[in-house]
């Protein structure tokens, strides 16, 4: 499978696994100069920005460990972008992780809610 194909499977198991947990969805693949979140949606009174990491195997460790701390900067500077241009700098907001293993025994799916901290350097 390309990358780009198991990028958008990911992507489309991460929005039924949210939407089943109650999240609501308000956008998906959000672009801006900053770069680009794959899903921004709303559970309960905060905002939350997602960042969706799939693998089909853990030979290079969980997914999870894609979001380094150059990603997470670069998510963060894409948040506060979006923030600013829907004029939403007072919201509650927070970033998670979904990641998923595509492997042998089906869809393994962990969501990391607050997966980290806003990064501005």
């Amino acid at each position: 499978m390309q990358k780009k194909e198991l990028g958008k499977k990911g992507e489309d198991v991460a929005l039924r696994f949210l939407k089943k947990r109650g999240y609501r969805i308000i956008e998906r693949n959000y672009v801006c100069k900053m770069g680009e979140m794959d899903i921004i949606a709303r559970e309960k009174d905060t905002l939350a920005f997602i960042e969706v990491k799939t693998r089909t195997s853990t030979l290079f460790g969980p997914p999870q460990l894609a979001v380094n701390s150059k990603k997470q900067r670069q998510l963060s500077k894409v948040a506060l972008s979006y923030l600013k241009a829907k004029q939403l700098e007072d919201i509650k907001a927070r970033f998670d992780v979904v990641a998923i293993l595509l492997g042998p025994k089906g869809e393994e799916i962990e969501l990391i809610k607050d997966a980290f901290d806003l990064r501005y350097t």
